[in-house]
C-alpha cells in the first residue's frame, strides 16, 4: 500500500505530484529545488545557497516519514552547470556521511523556476 507524504517543512508540490510516496519500507522523494517552504519562492543566491536550501527541504520530507539522511540509499542531482559541481558537492557532503548513498549527477538544460540545482532521493527504513 502506498502512502503520500505531505509536510510544511518542504515546499508544496507545484504540479500534479506528491512531495514523497512511501511504499513498504521505501520512500521515493520528488526532486526538491531551492524554494522557501514558507513563501514558495525560489531563494536568491549561488549554487551553494541553493544546494543548502534544497537539502533542508529534503530533510523536511525525510523527517515527515520518520527518516534521516542515514536512510537514503540513492540520490540524483540535477544541475544546470556542472562547473558548479565542487560547490554543490561541498554542501552535499555536510549532509551525508559514510556509508554514502549511490548517486548520479546530471547536467540539464534547465530546471523549474530557474533553479540551479534539484535533488531527489530514495530512502529505506531499516
Amino acid at each position: 500500500m502506498k502512502k503520500v507524504i505531505v509536510t510544511s517543512e518542504a515546499p508544496k508540490a507545484v504540479g500534479p505530484y506528491s512531495q514523497a510516496v512511501a511504499v513498504g519500507n521505501f520512500l521515493f522523494c520528488a526532486g526538491q529545488i531551492p524554494l522557501d517552504p514558507a513563501t514558495g519562492e525560489l531563494i536568491e543566491g549561488d549554487v551553494t545557497a541553493q544546494t543548502e536550501r534544497v537539502l533542508q527541504n529534503v530533510v523536511g520530507v525525510l523527517r515527515a516519514n520518520g527518516m534521516t539522511f542515514a536512510n537514503v540509499v540513492k540520490s540524483t542531482v540535477f544541475m544546470v552547470d556542472l562547473a558548479n559541481f565542487a560547490a554543490m558537492n561541498a554542501v552535499y557532503s555536510k549532509y551525508f556521511s559514510e556509508p554514502f548513498p549511490a548517486r548520479s549527477t546530471i547536467q540539464v538544460a534547465a530546471l523549474p523556476k530557474g533553479s540551479q540545482v534539484e535533488i531527489e532521493v530514495i530512502a529505506v527504513a531499516e
